[in-house]
C-alpha cells in the first residue's frame, strides 16, 4: 500500500502594506549589516534558553525533501572545549605552516588570524554544526538525505542570523580537516563536522577589521 500523502494545512501568510514592507526590509538589512565576525570573546554567561531558541530557529531552515540533515552539538563543558581547542590548533598549525598557499595567507593578513583559537575556551558556548549524509530508519536501514551541503549551509545561515538577533556574536571556524571534532564528540559515522561556532558576548576591548562589504551593484544583476 502506498503511503498517504503528507497532510497539508493552510499557510498563514503575514502581509504588510508596501511602505511597512520596505521599512521592515530596510531595518533588517541595517541590523544585519552590523553583524561582524568576532575573535575576542568575553566569558560572560549566556542563558541556555537563548541558545535553545537560536537552535530552534536554525531548525526552521528548508532542506532537501524536508530531511533536516543536521545535528547541532552544543558544548558547555570546559574540559571538552579545551580538548577541542587543542585539537583544532594542532590542525591549524599545519595549515598555517604549509597547507595554505602564500596567496591564501596573504589574503588572511588583514583579518589578523592565526593558529591560536583561545575563543574556543573563552566563549561560554560552542555550537558544532554536523551534517548527515544519510540517516537510519526505525529498522536501522540506511536512508538517503538530499542536498545535504546546501541544506546545512542554509541552516547555518539561519543560526548565525539568530545569534546576531539575540545580541550575541560568533565566528565561523572551519579547521580542516575536521574529523577530530566528530571523534571528540563521539558522533555516529553518518555525521560529519560542518562548522564550529563560538557563541557569546564580545570582549569589551574587542576590535574588528575596518572592512567594507560589496555594494548592491556588485552582488546583484537585475533582469527586468
Amino acid at each position: 500500500m502506498e503511503e498517504e500523502n503528507q497532510k497539508m494545512i493552510p499557510y498563514q501568510q503575514v502581509l504588510f502594506e508596501e511602505e511597512e514592507m520596505i521599512e521592515r526590509s530596510k531595518m533588517h538589512y541595517e541590523f544585519m549589516n552590523k553583524r561582524r565576525s568576532v575573535r575576542a570573546f568575553s566569558d560572560r554567561d549566556v542563558p541556555e534558553e537563548v541558545i535553545q531558541y537560536i537552535i530552534r530557529t536554525a531548525g526552521t531552515a528548508p532542506s532537501g525533501a524536508h530531511k533536516q540533515p543536521w545535528t547541532f552539538c552544543v558544548i558547555r563543558n570546559s574540559d571538552l572545549k579545551h580538548r577541542i581547542r587543542k585539537l583544532a590548533e594542532e590542525e591549524e598549525r599545519k595549515n598555517y605552516s604549509g597547507r595554505m598557499s602564500e596567496r591564501w595567507l596573504k589574503d588572511l593578513e588583514p583579518l589578523g588570524t592565526n593558529a591560536v583559537k583561545e575563543f574556543i575556551d573563552i566563549a561560554p558556548w560552542i555550537i558544532v554544526v554536523m551534517k548527515k549524509s544519510f540517516d537510519f530508519n526505525d529498522d536501522q536501514k540506511k536512508i538517503n538525505n538530499y542536498y545535504v551541503n546546501e541544506s546545512v549551509g542554509i541552516a547555518s545561515g539561519f543560526l548565525i542570523g539568530a545569534i546576531h538577533q539575540a545580541g550575541l556574536v560568533t565566528l565561523t571556524h572551519t579547521p580542516s580537516p575536521m574529523n577530530f571534532i566528530a571523534e571528540a564528540l563521539d558522533r555516529p559515522k553518518n555525521e560529519k563536522p560542518y562548522l564550529l561556532l563560538p557563541v557569546g558576548y564580545a570582549k569589551e576591548t574587542c576590535t574588528v577589521p575596518d572592512l567594507e562589504r560589496k555594494n548592491l551593484e556588485e552582488i546583484s544583476i537585475y533582469y527586468m
